[in-house]
């Protein structure tokens, strides 16, 4: 359990960063978890909720850009998101524009909602808003529960 603590403390916020990062976009990982343990490990809750929300919203935002190279083939080959997938949340989303993006927290369908944003050429900017509120309430959460089980 040592090793575990000294290896999380010693890539700290940056880590917590990338970790985020790969959590927020396509790729399969845990950002939850690494921040619940470098809050234990003792590093400090307020860079590490900023971290983690950077760290995600980037992630995001680089499936939303994924998504507005509009090719559907690419999108299933090298994010491997189905296309019957894509056009599900296409027509679902048709009507609720970009604070939608709120919705990106959640686990698996916000990759599939960033990239159809992006793929809808969703407006970038309340996209990235509505995305950010999103990711920051749920590390928010995260910070606070962790906080208080840790007392």
């Amino acid at each position: 359990m040592a090793y575990l603590i000294e290896l999380l403390q010693s890539y700290g916020y940056w880590g917590m960063t990338v970790a985020a990062f790969l959590a927020g976009s396509v790729f399969p990982f845990s950002s939850e978890t690494v921040m619940v343990g470098l809050q234990i490990a003792g590093l400090q809750p307020w860079p590490l909720f900023l971290s983690a929300t950077v760290g995600n919203v980037a992630g995001s935002m680089f499936n939303y850009w994924v998504g507005t190279l509009g090719r559907l083939e690419w999108i299933e080959k090298y994010l491997h998101i189905k296309r019957e997938k894509v056009l599900k949340t296409q027509a679902w989303l048709a009507n609720r524009g970009a604070w939608i993006g709120t919705l990106c927290f959640l686990p698996i369908l916000g990759s599939v909602l960033s990239v159809t944003l992006g793929f809808m050429r969703a407006n970038p900017y309340v996209t990235l808003i509505a995305i950010t509120v999103g990711k920051a309430v749920r590390y928010g959460i995260l910070i606070i529960a962790t906080y208080h089980m840790m007392k």
